[in-house]
């Protein structure tokens, strides 16, 4: 690999493992002074973002990396590094009682050396650019949720395809899926499952929820869910030993409640 290249579009200093075949870059969050159990963390004890490169077939490089974001800085910053042809694979905090709160959102891809590092340096510009324009990073997503629970069911129904559970005046759907683990079928009660929960106001509301997703469908429906200005707050896993593999995916979204659920009913639709 040109490492010299890769340091030149990163913009950072590298350092390279002969033993492993890996050139590495990284980025400590600095800016941003952060408090773990009431202790003011140094970026030496886990507060670095880190890129690394190692070479894969055909001249491609493969890159993964793990990135430090703020919750403000999350959603920009997968949209940045999905436009940029990279995959997210994973976001989950690493501490408690942290403030800010700190999570820590995991990117990969397979491609030309230009191609990745060039997306690696997007990712950090577009954390840099969001903390020149807010030093402190925000402590709520846009938008308003309103008091009152009155969520109409019928058009998110009908939307769905199917009917849904209410409960004063919130309403929820949830479509099972299936697996194995140590041989025992795992599905719908057992928590391999989709679901979508409303609250608030038709105009007023807010959905959370959860895609159990195969590893194929995890990029398109992070890319559909983030055209259509959903925001992710987890990509993990809940099970091991499962067959096949599902991950599992969280969002926050506000909004209109109709415009809600059209956007999780075709980001389902999209996942494949």
């Amino acid at each position: 690999m040109d490492t010299a290249k890769i340091e030149q579009l990163t913009g950072l200093k590298g350092s390279f493992s002969k033993e492993e075949n890996v050139f590495k870059v990284s980025k400590p969050r600095s800016d941003v002074k952060i408090q773990v159990d009431k202790w003011s963390m140094p970026t030496f004890m886990g507060l670095t973002s880190w890129t690394a490169f190692t070479p894969a077939h055909n001249g491609q490089a493969m890159m993964m990396g793990d990135t430090v974001v703020f919750e403000d800085e999350v959603n920009p910053v997968i949209s940045t590094a999905l436009n940029a042809g990279l995959e997210v694979t994973a976001l989950h905090n690493h501490f408690f009682f942290d403030q800010p709160k700190v999570y820590f959102m995991h990117i990969s891809g397979m491609g030309s050396v230009d191609q990745l590092a060039t997306g690696v340096k997007k990712v950090y510009d577009k954390i840099a650019e969001i903390r020149a324009s807010r030093p402190p990073p925000a402590t709520t997503f846009p938008g308003t949720i309103a008091n009152d629970n009155k969520i109409t069911s019928a058009p998110l129904e009908a939307v769905f395809g199917m009917k849904g559970q209410t409960n004063n005046g919130m309403f929820k759907v949830v479509i099972g899926r299936e697996a194995k683990m140590h041989g025992i079928v795992v599905a719908n009660q057992m928590g391999v499952n989709t679901w979508a929960a409303f609250a608030g106001s038709d105009d007023e509301a807010v959905v959370d929820g959860d895609f159990a997703v195969l590893e194929d469908e995890l990029q398109p429906i992070l890319k559909t869910m983030r055209a259509e200005d959903i925001n992710i707050v987890a990509i993990h896993q809940h099970m091991t030993h499962k067959q096949p593999h599902y991950l599992f995916l969280h969002y926050w979204g506000k909004g209109k409640a109709v415009d809600l659920a059209k956007s999780i009913q075709r980001s389902a639709e999209n996942s494949s």
